[in-house]
C-alpha cells in the first residue's frame, strides 16, 4: 500500500520525534549563490565543518550575467554573492562549478544532466524550484537558509511529513501542446494553492510519454500549485536518460541500481491523501494573462469575467488585470508584445530550444521584439551548436545568451523595462518578478517562438 513517496521518505528516515518532525538524511545538497552565504557564516560562527562534503555541489546561477562571464561581474551585489559563493565551496572543500567552467549552469539543469540526481535520492536546495528533480523519481523540494545550514552541518534536516497527491493525466496531447502547457493547465483548474500541504505524483499515460525533458519542466512547476514536490515514478525513459552520463553507475554499479530503481513506483493498491485526474485531450497551448501561474487559459480561450466572484476576489482580479493592462472578456490573441525570453530551470534545454529553432526556422524575428535565448547549461549551449541549432536561430535574427537564470527573475542584468510584455518561458508571472512593473506572460517554448516571429500573442499551431 506504499506509494513512491513513502518508499523514499522511510528509507531516509533516522528517527522521528513522537509528535514531531522526521529527521531525514539528505542524499544531495545543491548551493547556489543567493541561498547559501547565511548558512556557512553559520558553520564559521559555531566552529564546525560541513559533514559530507562529497554530497555538496555548489554553482552561481541566479545573479550570473548572461554576456561577458570572462569578464569581472559590474553589479557589486551580484559580485559579491558569486565571490562569496568561491570562498565559501574553497573554505569547506566544496565541489564548485563556477561561471564559465563547462559544468556550470542554472542548478536545476545542471544536476539532471550530469547525473548529480538519480532515482530514490533525496535532494534539497535553497531555491523552491528544486522540485525540478523529483522528475528523476527523487524526493526534492526547496529549503531555508537555516536548513541548508542544517544539511551541511549533519547531512540531515528536520521535515513534518507532507500529505501524497496523485495526479493523473491520461490520453494523447494534441498538437503544439507541451509539459509546460500541461502545467499551466492543471494550475489554471486547482489554483496556485491547489496542492498546497502536498507532494504530487504525477501519473497515467500522458505522463508516461512525456520524455525527461518534459517531466523536469512539469516538475519544476509544482511549487507554483502550491505543493511541497513533485515527482514521477522512473522507467525505462527515465533509465535511458541517465545511462551513461558523466556521474551515472557504470558496470556492476549499474546492475545493482536498477534492480533498486526498478522498485520505485507507488503499489498498486497504495493510498494518496487525495486523487485527481485531468484529460490530455482538454488541453491546448496556454497562456497566462494574470500575476500568478494559476492566472492561465488556453490561447484561443478569453479572458474570464468577474462573473461569480466574491467582493475580495473581485479586487484581486481587476488589482492583477490592471497591472497586466488587460479587460476581462478579452482575447490575448495578436496582441502585441515586446520582449520573447527562452530559458530558466523550466524550459532551458535543449529539447526546448530545439521546439523553438523548428517554429522560427526559415523565419525572421520580429522588428519589435528583443529576444533573450539562455541555455540552461553550456552542456546545453554546446549541444545547441552540435546540432546546428545556433545557425538556425542566428539566420533568423536571435543570438544565443551565455548560461544563467537570466529574465526568470529580477536579480542580473536581464530585466524586462515597466510597462513591457513579456512572453517568458519561466515559471512565475508576479508582479515586478522580470523587473519593475514588468508584464509577464507564461508561455512554453512554441508559444514563445510564434510570438517572436510575429510580434504579437499568436497561436503556435499556424506554424506546425
Amino acid at each position: 500500500m506504499n506509494t513512491l513517496f513513502d518508499k523514499i521518505w522511510d528509507a531516509h528516515v533516522v528517527t522521528t520525534v513522537e509528535d514531531g518532525p522526521t529527521q531525514l538524511y539528505i542524499d544531495r545538497l545543491y548551493c547556489h549563490e543567493v541561498t547559501s552565504p547565511q548558512a556557512f557564516s553559520g558553520l564559521r560562527e559555531r566552529g564546525i565543518s560541513v559533514l559530507r562534503p562529497d554530497k555538496v555541489f555548489c554553482m552561481p546561477d541566479h545573479n550570473t550575467p548572461t554576456h561577458d562571464q570572462d569578464k569581472p561581474i559590474e553589479d557589486q551585489i551580484s559580485k559579491t554573492q558569486v565571490d562569496t559563493l568561491t570562498k565559501n565551496a574553497k573554505d569547506f572543500g566544496l565541489t564548485h562549478y563556477g561561471m564559465m567552467h563547462p559544468k556550470n549552469g542554472i542548478i536545476h539543469v545542471v544536476g539532471p544532466e550530469r547525473a548529480l540526481t538519480l532515482p530514490g535520492m533525496t535532494i534539497v536546495c535553497g531555491d523552491s524550484h528544486t522540485s525540478t528533480h523529483g522528475a528523476m523519481g527523487a524526493i526534492a523540494f526547496g529549503i531555508g537558509t537555516s536548513e541548508v545550514e542544517m544539511v551541511l552541518a549533519s547531512q540531515c534536516i528536520l521535515q513534518s511529513r507532507p500529505k501524497t497527491m496523485r495526479i493523473t493525466v491520461d490520453g494523447e496531447l494534441g498538437k503544439g501542446v507541451t509539459a509546460k502547457d500541461v502545467a499551466l493547465y492543471m494550475m489554471s483548474k486547482m489554483t496556485t494553492s491547489g496542492a498546497t500541504g502536498y507532494f504530487v505524483e504525477y501519473a497515467g499515460s500522458t505522463i508516461r510519454n512525456l520524455t525527461m525533458e518534459g517531466r523536469l519542466t512539469l516538475c519544476n512547476l509544482s511549487i507554483e500549485m502550491g505543493a511541497r514536490g513533485g515527482m514521477v515514478a522512473p522507467d525505462e525513459v527515465t533509465f535511458e536518460y541517465i545511462k551513461g552520463r558523466e556521474n551515472a553507475p557504470e558496470g556492476k554499479e549499474w546492475e545493482i541500481a536498477m534492480e533498486y530503481w526498478k522498485t520505485l513506483k507507488s503499489d498498486d493498491d497504495a493510498v494518496f491523501d487525495k486523487e485527481v485526474r485531468f484529460d490530455a485531450a482538454d488541453i491546448e497551448p496556454m497562456i497566462t494573462y494574470g500575476t500568478n501561474p494559476g492566472m492561465g487559459m488556453g490561447i484561443t480561450q478569453h479572458i474570464p469575467t468577474m462573473e461569480g466572484l466574491g467582493e475580495a476576489a473581485q479586487v484581486s482580479f481587476k488589482k492583477s488585470l490592471d497591472y497586466m493592462g488587460f479587460q476581462p472578456g478579452e482575447s490575448l490573441l495578436g496582441k502585441k508584445i515586446d520582449y520573447v525570453f527562452l530559458g530558466a530551470c523550466t524550459n532551458g534545454r535543449i529539447e526546448d530550444f530545439r521546439a523553438f529553432a523548428a517554429i522560427v526556422k526559415g523565419r525572421k524575428k520580429a522588428d519589435n521584439v528583443i529576444a533573450w535565448l539562455v541555455p540552461g547549461s553550456w552542456m546545453v549551449d554546446a549541444q545547441i551548436r552540435k546540432e546546428g541549432i545556433d545557425k538556425i536561430l542566428t539566420e533568423a535574427g536571435f543570438a544565443i545568451r551565455q548560461p544563467g537564470c537570466s529574465a526568470c527573475l529580477a536579480m542580473n542584468d536581464d530585466k524586462i523595462p515597466a510597462g513591457k510584455y513579456s512572453v517568458s518561458t519561466s515559471n512565475r508571472n508576479f508582479e515586478g518578478r522580470q523587473g519593475p512593473g514588468a508584464r509577464t506572460l507564461l508561455a512554453s517554448p512554441l508559444v514563445a517562438a510564434a510570438a517572436a516571429v510575429t510580434g504579437v500573442i499568436t497561436d503556435p499551431r499556424e506554424f506546425i
